[in-house]
């Protein structure tokens, strides 16, 4: 049967993209080497700079997330150089992958999937390694597999109060301009991000914010590059040019997403995703079911991973979920596959939207049989109202 009106995506990525970033898309591709493009590489490695919260370069690639972790290894690491990482996830995991493939030697940390780096088993690993053995600490920021956050605030103490020289890298692919994130402040040597998240934008850009220690790092590592040498972007980019032909609709639509944050102000970004996240999790309890995420201090902001009840798969739900309301909800991935759904609520997202996307939650729930209370909607709206007009007057209803 044909939908009709608003298709709800609500997966945790990609996100919706607003009406003014497909406008600034859709236009004539220009030519790279021209001066009309030149403003616009300016504009936007400058805006960047601006997200990321940093004063340090950003490299923009024609790529994924992925690939910008690839980056990352290539310029910071040589084969065999030890990194600390910890499993908070299905993402956690696969960088582990990619840093293997590489030969780098990985100190890959158990965990339950539910709960995010420890700032401690940080700082006791690394004070065990006298010999500083250990080049680089990687860790997922928001961990998109499990709606859990990791504190890098306190991971970066917890490397100098450990007096270690590591790296610290971060994968904010769905943390960035949805959770706070400090690359300059919080002391990170390279976050890695894409288009497609809290920037709003469709795949296809991947990036990295690199400090001075990582890229005095990127000079004396062994490991070899080309598309994603850090050297060879940075090089044109001084002057606004790319090395090599770039995603040129794709930047004038991140110029436009960035215009649009820095107008909303990034603390009030934050806020927002908090305060639409709060109304999530408030739904998610008034209907009796349980949060992956185990510590309050980790919930995400982007998105809210939910478990199911036993013998209730959450694919079949999601199914139904989306054939009668149409509304897509994220997976569980890997191990969480079946057991989990997850609600993102990051980017183009609005009060409204959310209690749009979790009234179709609330419904699927009933049509899918899934056991629940009702007045998950009605907690939603409450938590939101409690938000909007705390210590504000009473207001008169007119009768």
């Amino acid at each position: 049967m044909t939908q009709r009106g608003h298709h709800f995506l609500n997966i945790p990525g990609p996100s919706p993209v607003p009406e003014r970033v497909l406008r600034a898309m859709n236009r004539q591709v220009i030519d790279h080497r021209g001066p009309d493009f030149q403003k616009l590489g300016r504009e936007v490695l400058a805006g960047c700079q601006a997200v990321f919260q940093t004063k340090s370069p950003v490299v923009i690639y024609p790529g994924s997330g992925t690939g910008a972790w690839e980056a990352t290894i290539v310029n910071t690491l040589s084969p065999g150089d030890r990194v600390l990482m910890v499993e908070t996830g299905h993402f956690a995991s696969l960088w582990k992958k990619m840093a293997d493939r590489w030969g780098v030697e990985v100190d890959f940390v158990p965990g339950d999937w539910r709960s995010g780096v420890d700032p401690a088993l940080v700082e006791a690993k690394l004070s065990e390694d006298k010999a500083h053995a250990i080049k680089a600490v990687a860790v997922v920021h928001n961990e998109t597999s499990t709606g859990v956050t990791s504190r890098i605030a306190e991971i970066r103490k917890a490397i100098d109060a450990a007096n270690h020289p590591a790296l610290l890298l971060v994968d904010s692919i769905s943390g960035l301009a949805s959770a706070d994130l400090r690359h300059d402040e919080w002391g990170v040597d390279v976050t890695v991000s894409c288009s497609q998240k809290g920037l709003m934008l469709p795949p296809g850009l991947g990036f990295t914010a690199i400090s001075d220690k990582a890229l005095a790092a990127s000079k004396t590592n062994t490991m070899p590059r080309s598309y994603w040498d850090w050297a060879e972007m940075m090089k044109p980019n001084a002057d606004g040019w790319f090395p090599y032909t770039p995603a040129t609709n794709l930047l004038w639509g991140l110029n436009e997403a960035i215009a649009i944050l820095l107008e909303e102000g990034l603390e009030n970004v934050f806020a927002r995703h908090q305060r639409l996240a709060a109304a999530t999790r408030a739904a998610v309890e008034a209907w009796g079911l349980e949060i992956l995420c185990r510590n309050p201090k980790e919930y995400s902001p982007v998105l809210t991973a939910v478990m199911m009840p036993p013998s209730h798969d959450a694919d079949v739900f999601r199914k139904i979920a989306l054939e009668k309301y149409d509304i897509s909800l994220g997976t569980g991935l890997a191990k969480l596959q079946g057991k989990v759904f997850r609600i993102g609520h990051l980017g183009e997202c609005n009060e409204l939207m959310l209690i749009g996307a979790l009234s179709g939650v609330e419904m699927g729930l009933s049509a899918a049989g899934v056991p629940h209370r009702s007045g998950g909607v009605q907690a939603a709206m409450a938590s939101l109202e409690g938000a909007k007009t705390q210590n504000a007057p009473l207001r008169a209803v007119a009768g």
